[in-house]
C-alpha cells in the first residue's frame, strides 16, 4: 500500500504531496489522527487530506485508514532502519531482524508466481529424466556460491541430480557439457559478474534452461529477458555500501531456492519421495553420538551399553 502510494506522488497535485509525505514519514500516526490534526500537520484544508485518499484510489478518509491500519499491524518497518553507530545490542536485533522480515514480505507481494511455476516445472523435468542422464547445475560465485550449495544440498536430498559449481573455470567447463533437458541456476545478487554471464550465454547455446536469480535491471537479468529457453527469477533488495549491511539478499536467494525446491518435491511426488527421506533420517539418526533419553533409562547401571549407544 505505502509502495503504491510513494510511486504515485509525482502525479499528485502540490497539497495532497505534502499528505502523503505526512503519511510515509509516520503511517502509525496517520492512522490514529482525527482529520484536523493530519491537515494541520500537512498545512492543507480537511478537505484535501479526503481528496488525498480518493486520488490514491480509496472511498475517504475512513476506508483509507482502515486499510492502512490492517497494513501497519503487520508488524515491519516501512522504511529501512539502517543500524546506527550507538545502537545497544537490542535495537540491533530489531533492526536486522525487521529489515530481513520486510524485505521478505515485499518479495512474497512482488514474486512473479508465473516465472516460478515455469522454473519448477522445468527442474522437475530435469529430475525427471536422471535417468537419460538429465541434470541441474547451480552456479554462483562469492556470496552466491554459499547459495549454490545450499542449493545443491538441498535438491540432492530429494535425488535429483545437481552440483553446485563456484569456480569460473569450472563453470565454463560446466556449462559447456549441458544439453537439452538440463537446467543451469544462476545465482547473483548484482547480476553483473562476467563468469556467471558467460556461463549463461554458453548454457543457452547448449540448450539448457536458464534460471536467474538475480536483481531486475542488472545484466544478468537483461540476458535473461532475452533468451527465449530463461526464465528471470527477479529479486530486489539494495544492499548498504557504505555500512555494514546484513546480507538480507543472500535470506532471499536462499528463500527462493526453498520455494523452488518444495515445488519440485511436489512435482516429484510425496508417494516417491517419503520413503526415501525417512530411511535417510534414519540412518542419521543412527550417527548421533548423544543417546536418547530412552536408551538412557534402558542402560542405566550398563556403562558399556551407554558408551556404544550412537
Amino acid at each position: 500500500m505505502l509502495e503504491r502510494i510513494r510511486a504515485a506522488i509525482p502525479a499528485l497535485p502540490p497539497a495532497e504531496q505534502r499528505v502523503a509525505h505526512l503519511l510515509l514519514a509516520d503511517p502509525r500516526s496517520f492512522a490514529t489522527l482525527p482529520v484536523g490534526e493530519l491537515a494541520a500537520r500537512s498545512s492543507v484544508s480537511k478537505p484535501t487530506v479526503v481528496r488525498f485518499c480518493r486520488s490514491v484510489g480509496y472511498d475517504g478518509l475512513a476506508d483509507f485508514k482502515l486499510k492502512l491500519a490492517g497494513s501497519v499491524n503487520e508488524g515491519v518497518p516501512f522504511v529501512h532502519r539502517a543500524v546506527d553507530d550507538d545502537d545497544k545490542a537490542g535495537d540491533i536485533v530489531v533492526k536486522v531482524i525487521d529489515n530481513a522480515v520486510a524485505a521478505m514480505l515485499r518479495y512474497r507481494n512482488a514474486a512473479a508466481s508465473q516465472s516460478i511455476e515455469r522454473a519448477i516445472a522445468a527442474l522437475a523435468e530435469a529430475g525427471r529424466g536422471q535417468s537419460q542422464g538429465r541434470r541441474v547445475e547451480f552456479y554462483g560465485v562469492g556470496n552466491s556460491g554459499i547459495v549454490a550449495q545450499d542449493a545443491q544440498h538441498k535438491f540432492f536430498r530429494l535425488g535429483v541430480t545437481a552440483t553446485a559449481v563456484s569456480d569460473g573455470h569450472m563453470q565454463v567447463m560446466s556449462a559447456t557439457m549441458l544439453k537439452p533437458g538440463d537446467c543451469a541456476v544462476i545465482i547473483s545478487n548484482s547480476g553483473r559478474s562476467r563468469d556467471l554471464l558467460d556461463v549463461a550465454e554458453i548454457a543457452r547455446k547448449k540448450g539448457a534452461t536458464v534460471i536467474v536469480i538475480t536483481a531486475s535491471g542488472s545484466p544478468l537479468a537483461r540476458e535473461a529477458l532475452a533468451g527465449s529457453n530463461h526464465v528471470l527469477l527477479a529479486v530486489d533488495h539494495p544492499e548498504d555500501a557504505d555500512r555494514y549491511s546484513p546480507m538480507v539478499s543472500r535470506l532471499l536467494h536462499l528463500l527462493v531456492i526453498d520455494v523452488l525446491t518444495t515445488g519440485v518435491a511436489l512435482r516429484l511426488g510425496s508417494a516417491q519421495l517419503r520413503p526415501l527421506l525417512q530411511e535417510m533420517k534414519k540412518n542419521l539418526r543412527l550417527r548421533r553420538y548423544a543417546a536418547t533419553s530412552e536408551r538412557v533409562d534402558g542402560a542405566e547401571g550398563d556403562s558399556d551399553s551407554r558408551s556404544s549407544t550412537p
